[in-house]
Order: structure tokens, then C-alpha cells, then sequence
């Protein structure tokens, strides 16, 4: 009846990136003696070098001095090595004997002819990349010429007279800015080049502004001095502005270019600052802003805040098991970052590139954004963002991502939210960590925020920084655990081969990503919220899944509920994870005793794992099910989220196969607490210490898509919900011993 399920497939976090290496057989064999035009004079590369000098296959009964001797192939030969170079231009030895008994050749003179084959082709490219770099090259020698040319003839608007930087005109500013990037095009492109052709390039460099003054746009978006060293040409990399697909208008780059450098010095002194413009909190356990110092600081900032929002800033720090250059990519793939962060994005995309950073790295990349960020309950909106993130390389290890709201440039939308300059500065540790510190800042009307809620969200646990790195740092653990090999194979149920670690937590994160996706207040994704499901407590909606090998198909029900418990968060959430009760609340197990058959820890703290789960059946006539299970528990909230599992499909995963044909529908809890106040005289109230519980349930009423959805299958997942809602408030409220 019950049957599993999964939201849309997504990047994720563990995939590693493959490597190019050079094979020792073109190191050994590098054919020196030979330039470029010897082989283009040997009838186009037809003659083969037997026994070149320095091979370690060389006759041992040459003579020193005896002149090479060059074999001419057949043409029936060279078309057949011509054809199998194309499939495989390093074949093995058995390849070799093969090919050579094929054609009537040595094995030697078949290696011969691949290794001269695969010298000839790399010097054909060399020489073909050289031409198109000089042709690149002098086309930005004429641009930059035109540019200088542009400024030094630029005129007072006022008085016709020579203009001086700061009184020049916007365009003008721009070719400046342009200019300074082409500058640095061509320091890059002449570096390549001379790499391939020995010397370096002639460059205009010398000659191009030799004494312009460096100076940071200042367009009243924020504080600037000499001291920032950020100046608008650090922002491009190689030139990569890509062209805009859909997003911001060509006249609004530019604003968005200063607006992303501005933020960019606003947050690295934000993360940098002490006491009076950040006051310690020692109720709540993070630092909060001074409004009153942050506008004296910050004067004209994005403008003033606009009526009916109120301000929200924290910042946090933490050390994290996981070397800068990863924490970059995460922040700027917009799939890594949702996926790492799915509990708290609830959907993101990137609108458009304006950046993509130097080569090799995102420094200096750019991009338009909109993302939307949630709480795991139905009983708080969603804030959703549309802005740009900006990431940059500044000294001493440190990187830096800026986000900072655009909606000045869509005048006609109303923003609930918007994002002054927020991000993290990371600085590089020894041994594969990083210090990440976070400042979020927003502007918002959260008049909606349900009132047992409201505690939680003032607090600035619910969307703040401490949220964010604590998120961020049991992510990190998981991915160091997914990624460890030296696993124990003492303990029971231990997972210990790294396919199947690897391939349990894949089917884990996507479990996570997709009871996350229905949990929370947005509507935005493909589920349809049903009026009139008789429940005003209960949020209800609904899908058809058809061709999606990660869902069953037909019709699917999500019903998702909060409430206030006056118990601890880490009671109820060592309750809900310990499989030794899981019947006293799970209508599902049917009574049936529930065994841990495998589990993966994932981190330091032992709740957070992911377990498998088997139900032995009350009834001998059912059949035993499996349970997918993911515990994880940090000081801003806890999940325990699980899904029915096949267990022929389980047993292809444990042994490494692909989970993304498992078949998943991933119900669970999420865990709070309701504010940061303490628990005074042994009675807790509302804001006072207690735990903020959602539970959450996919159904699939119907495995046929096109059938109608019946009043009926609302009323039994109401009725599912309720009674759950009940036997875990029975449990964990009058058992003070749970």
C-alpha cells in the first residue's frame, strides 16, 4: 500500500573530479632528436624511427655511430594504424602484438610509429593554438588602443574642457574599467603563449595609463577607502562575461558589477569588526548587530529600509573539516549549495553568469541568483531572494562570498525580504580544514510567522548565521565520513566496503533533498496545496509522478503538520531515532519488533547516521520491510527522516550499485527548539525551552496517474497524521523518562 518515492534528481556533494595524467610511455619516449618538419618531410609522418636514441628498447648490438635507419610503411598499414589511432592512440602491448601480427609488423615498429604519431599530433596543436593565441592577442593590442584613445580625448560635459577621472561620464568609467580588464587579458594570454613559443610577447602594458590613479567606484552603495585594495577590474577574470540568457538587462550590468565590489567590502569588514558594531549574546550564543553602529559605519548602505520590514543580523564563526577551495565550489554551484543546505534552501537557480572567474578558480566570478529560503514547517513563509553573489580571492588564504539583494533594479515587485550584503569570509587552516565566518543580514516582514514560531525567528536561530555554519559544519562531517577508509570492521551492521558507504548515503542525501522539498511553507515546486482538506492544522498537497525512475507513479500525498512539545529538543529526538521505539509511534511497523541491520555514522555526535532498518512482521502471513533511516542533530534543529526501501533494490546499493533508480517516498520529523530561553522552575513554556515538531508523511494513494484524487484518501491521511501527532505526545510528554 505504502510505497517509496523521491524528489527531482540533483548534483551531489560526493562526486570528485577526474584527472589528467601523463602516461610514463610518452615520458620515456619523447622523440627529441626529431623537429616538427622532419616529420612533415617524411611522406606526412609515413616513415617510422626504428631504435631512436634514448629508448630503453634501443639493439644493444648498434653501433654508437651507426646512421638511423627509417622503415616506409605500406599504405595498407598506415591506414589501418591510422584508423585504430583514432579509437586508441596508446594501445597496450597485447594491442600492439595484435595490430603488428595483423600487418606484418614488429610489435617494436608499431610502438615506433603510435609514439611518433602522438608527437606529431601534439606539435600539429601547439602550432595551431599559437596562431590562434597571437591573432587574440593583437586583436586586444587594437581594442585596447581604441580604448586609450576613447579616454584621452574624453571632454567636461560642463565646460568642453580635459575631464578628470572622477568628473568623467559613466560610459567613460566603463571604458576604463573595460580597459583595465583587457590589460589583464593580455598579460594572461601573452603568459600561455610564451609557454608554448619560448619568449615572451611584446605587450602594450608599459605604455597603457602608466600613472592612472587607482580608485574604487563609489556609488553610494557603501564605505570605501584606499585600505579595501577592491577596485571593480579585480572582478573580471579572463574576460568570461557570458552572455545573459535571461535575468538582469544589459544596462543594469554594470550597477550590478559596482553594487557586488561594494557589498564585497562591506562584508569582509562586517566579518572583521569587533565590539561596538557586533554585541555578544550570551541568552541566545551568537553576536548580534548594533543598528545604531551599522548605520553610523554604513551610512547609505542599499538605502534606507523600507516600511514594514524589520532587520535581522547575526554572524557566526566555526572551523570545518573541509579545505577552502571545496567550500568555494559548494557556495557557487547553485546545485552543490541547495543540496548542502536543502534544510534551509528551499529551491535556488542561477538566473545569469556575468562572471565566471579566472581560469581554473571562481575568482572574480559573478552571478545572478534567486533562491528561496525556508524552516522546516508549514507554519513559516518562505523568504525568498533575488540578488547577486559575487566570490573573490583576497590575501593571506582568504576567500570571500558576497550576496547582496537586487531588488532596487525590479522596482515594480514588492519585496517581504531582501538581503543587505551577507556571505562568509574563508580562511585556509593546515591539514584540509578551513575557518568559515558568516555574517547574514536581511530586511524582512515576518508578520506571518505562526505565533508559537515567532520566538524561534526573533532569536535569529530560524534564518540567522548559526544556523548556516552549523548546517554547514555536520555537512562537512558527513562528506568525511562518506569519504572514509578505515572503517572498523569489528561492529555489527557496519558498512565497511567504500562502494556501498558511497552508494547509501547518495540514496540518503536524495531522501534528505526530497522530504525537505515538501516540509516547509513554499508551494513553489510541483506540489499542488489542496483548499478544503478539513484540517486548517494539517497543510495537505498533492502530485502525479509519472516517468521518474526515482518515484513510484501515480498519485502522491504529502501532509505536513507542527506543534509545541514542552520537552527538550534532544528527548524527542532520541526518541523518534531509536529503533527500539519506533513502535510506540509508527502505525506503519504494525506492533512489528524493528532491528538495525546496517548503519553509517556521520560525524561525532552518534545520532547523526544513516541506518537500515528491518520491520519483523507481528502477522507470520506479511512479509518484513525496510526502512531507510537519517538521524542528524546540530544546536540550531535535529531530522529524523526516513523511507520504505525494496530489499532487492537495498541489496544492489550495499553492494555499490546506482541508487538513483530506488524508488523512494520519505516521511520523518523536524526538530526545533522553540526559542533560545531557558527552562526556569521546571515548567516550560512556549519560547521558554520546549521543542517546535513537524511531522511530515508521503502517501501514495494511488499508483495510477490519472486517476482522481478522493475525498477519502484526505480524510486517511488526516487521520494517519493526527493519530501520529497523538501517540508521540502521549509518549514523550507523560514519560518523563523518555
Amino acid at each position: 500500500m505504502f510505497q517509496p518515492n523521491m524528489f527531482e534528481s540533483h548534483h551531489h556533494l560526493l562526486d570528485h573530479m577526474s584527472h589528467h595524467h601523463k602516461t610514463p610511455e610518452d615520458s620515456d619516449h619523447q622523440l627529441d632528436m626529431l623537429r616538427d618538419e622532419e616529420f612533415e618531410s617524411k611522406s606526412g609522418g609515413t616513415d617510422i624511427l626504428e631504435n631512436p636514441s634514448g629508448d630503453d628498447e634501443q639493439d644493444p648490438n648498434q653501433r654508437p655511430n651507426k646512421k638511423k635507419r627509417y622503415h616506409r610503411h605500406t599504405q595498407h598499414q598506415i591506414q589501418e594504424m591510422e584508423s585504430f589511432f583514432k579509437e586508441c592512440p596508446h594501445p597496450d602491448d597485447k594491442q600492439r602484438k595484435e595490430l603488428g601480427r595483423r600487418l606484418s609488423l614488429e610489435p617494436l615498429q608499431v610502438k615506433f610509429w603510435f609514439q611518433n604519431k602522438r608527437t606529431q599530433m601534439k606539435a600539429q596543436h601547439e602550432r595551431h593554438e599559437n596562431t590562434q593565441l597571437r591573432n587574440e592577442n593583437e586583436k586586444l593590442r587594437a581594442d585596447n588602443v581604441r580604448y586609450k584613445e576613447a579616454l584621452t580625448n574624453a571632454t567636461c560635459p560642463n565646460c568642453g574642457g580635459p575631464a578628470a577621472i572622477g568628473e568623467m561620464s559613466f560610459d567613460e568609467q566603463h571604458l576604463r574599467i573595460e580597459n583595465a580588464r583587457l590589460r589583464e587579458e593580455i598579460d594572461k594570454i601573452s603568459g600561455i603563449a610564451a609557454k608554448y613559443v619560448g619568449k615572451p610577447m611584446q605587450t602594450m602594458l608599459s605604455s597603457s595609463f602608466p600613472h592612472a590613479p587607482s580608485r574604487s567606484l563609489d556609488l553610494g552603495v557603501g564605505s570605501f577607502g584606499p585600505q579595501s585594495g577592491i577596485s571593480v577590474p579585480d572582478m573580471f577574470g579572463a574576460g568570461d562575461l557570458l552572455r545573459s540568457v535571461a535575468g538582469p538587462s544589459e544596462a543594469d550590468k554594470p550597477l550590478i558589477i559596482e553594487l557586488a565590489v561594494a557589498a564585497m567590502e562591506e562584508l569582509i569588514r562586517m566579518a572583521q569588526a569587533g565590539e561596538p558594531l557586533w554585541i555578544p549574546s550570551t541568552d541566545i550564543g551568537i553576536e548580534c548587530l548594533s543598528e545604531d553602529e551599522y548605520l553610523r559605519n554604513f551610512p547609505r548602505g542599499i538605502g534606507p529600509k523600507p516600511m514594514g520590514l524589520k532587520s535581522e543580523a547575526s554572524r557566526e564563526s566555526a572551523v570545518v573539516i573541509m579545505n577552502h577551495i571545496n567550500l568555494v565550489e559548494i557556495l557557487m554551484d547553485v546545485n552543490q549549495w541547495s543540496t548542502v543546505f536543502s534544510g534551509i534552501v528551499s529551491r535556488a537557480m542561477t538566473i545569469d553568469v556575468l562572471s565566471t572567474g579566472v581560469a581554473g578558480n571562481y575568482n572574480g566570478a559573478l552571478q545572478v541568483m534567486t533562491a528561496e529560503f525556508q524552516v522546516p514547517s508549514p507554519l513559516v513563509p518562505t523568504r525568498e531572494n533575488y540578488f547577486v553573489r559575487y566570490c573573490k580571492q583576497h590575501d593571506n588564504g582568504i576567500w570571500a562570498v558576497a550576496d547582496v539583494s537586487l531588488d532596487n533594479l525590479r522596482p515594480s515587485s514588492i519585496s517581504r525580504c531582501r538581503r543587505r550584503p551577507s556571505g562568509c569570509l574563508i580562511q585556509e587552516l593546515p591539514n584540509g580544514y578551513s575557518k568559515v565566518t558568516w555574517v547574514e543580514h536581511v530586511e524582512v516582514d515576518d508578520r506571518a510567522v505562526h505565533d508559537i514560531y515567532r520566538s524561534l525567528v526573533n532569536s535569529g536561530l530560524a534564518f540567522g548565521a548559526k544556523r548556516w555554519v552549523t548546517t554547514l559544519d555536520r555537512q562537512c562531517e558527513r562528506l568525511a565520513s562518506a569519504m572514509a577508509n578505515n572503517i572498523p570492521a569489528g561492529d555489527v551492521g557496519v558498512i565497511t566496503t567504500p562502494e556501498g558507504r558511497k552508494s547509501m548515503l547518495k540514496l540518503a542525501e536524495r531522501m534528505v533533498l526530497s522530504f525537505c522539498t515538501g516540509v516547509g511553507a513554499s508551494t513553489a515546486h510541483t506540489w499542488t496545496t489542496l483548499s478544503g482538506s478539513g484540517a486548517d492544522d494539517v497543510r495537505v498537497m498533492t502530485r502525479k509522478s509519472i516517468d521518474d525512475p526515482g518515484r513510484p507513479p501515480g498519485i502522491v500525498l504529502s501532509a505536513a503538520t507542527s506543534f509545541w512539545l514542552p520537552v527538550p529538543p534532544k528527548r524527542v529526538f532520541d526518541f523518534l531515532r531509536d529503533e527500539n521505539s519506533r513502535s510506540e509511534w509508527d502505525i506503519l511497523s504494525n506492533g512489528g519488533l524493528v532491528q538495525e541491520m546496517a548503519h553509517i555514522a556521520n560525524g561525532r555526535d552518534p545520532g547523526n547516521c544513516v541506518s537500515l532498518l528491518r520491520v519483523n512482521s507481528a502477522n507470520s502471513s506479511q512479509s518484513n520491510m525496510l526502512i531507510l533511516q537519517e538521524s542528524c542533530a546540530d544546536s540550531t534543529g535535529s531530522y529524523v527522516i526516513y523511507a520504505p526501501v525494496d530489499i532487492v533494490a537495498m541489496n544492489v546499493v550495499l553492494s555499490g550499485g546506482d541508487p538513483d533508480y530506488v524508488a523512494l517516498l520519505p516521511s520523518g520529523f523536524a526538530i526545533l527548539p522553540d526559542g533560545p530561553g531557558q527552562n526556569v522552575g521546571g515548567i516550560l513554556e512556549v519560547g521558554s525551552g520546549g521543542s517546535l515538531l513537524t511531522v511530515a508523511f508521503q502517501i501514495l494513494v494511488d499508483s495510477v496517474p490519472t486517476a482522481k484524487l478522493s475525498l477519502g484518501s484526505v480524510a486517511t491521511v488526516n487521520s494517519l497524521i493526527k493519530c501520529t501527532v497523538e501517540r508521540i505526545k502521549s509518549a514523550v510528554v507523560c514519560d518523563p523518562n523518555v
